[in-house]
């Protein structure tokens, strides 16, 4: 099976690093792209500005995205996703410090697949990525790109 593809949205090199080790543990066999603000995520999935010449038809398997992010904030991004036809259906999940009540309707609301708060603890941070990377990208089905 061809490694799939995530897409990392995180501004912290510090939990940008952790996620991705998480991601990569256990030998899983992905590849991991990461940008850090929404404006890059935009342009990567949609193949614009940096990302220029990119195939944007071939769209990653999952997309993690923070909610505080500079430029745009996960939320915009989420819902800039969820209008555009190439990115409609992309699974995308949370994954935020903030455990607010409102933050997580506004996410389900605008289409987010998954709200996962980032716990302090680094075993329990690495095991929730962890469990988010075998579900999304190994029991989870997806839909080819339109």
């Amino acid at each position: 099976m061809p490694s799939k593809q995530i897409l990392l949205v995180e501004d912290n090199p510090d939990l940008l690093e952790l996620t991705r080790g998480a991601l990569l543990s256990g030998g899983a066999d992905s590849q991991i792209v990461s940008v850090r603000d929404g404006q890059q995520a935009l342009d990567y999935l949609w193949a614009c500005g940096a990302h220029h010449g990119r195939d944007a038809s071939e769209q990653p398997a999952l997309v993690i995205l923070d909610m505080h992010l500079p430029c745009l904030s996960g939320l915009q991004v989420l819902e800039r996703l969820r209008e555009h036809p190439l990115t409609a259906m992309v699974p995308v999940v949370m994954l935020t410090s903030s455990r607010e009540p409102d933050d997580v309707r506004a996410c389900y609301r605008s289409g987010a697949n998954g709200y996962v708060a980032k716990p302090l603890a680094f075993a329990q941070y690495r095991q929730k990525v962890t469990a988010l990377r075998d579900f999304w990208l190994g029991a989870n089905e997806t839909v080819p790109c339109l």
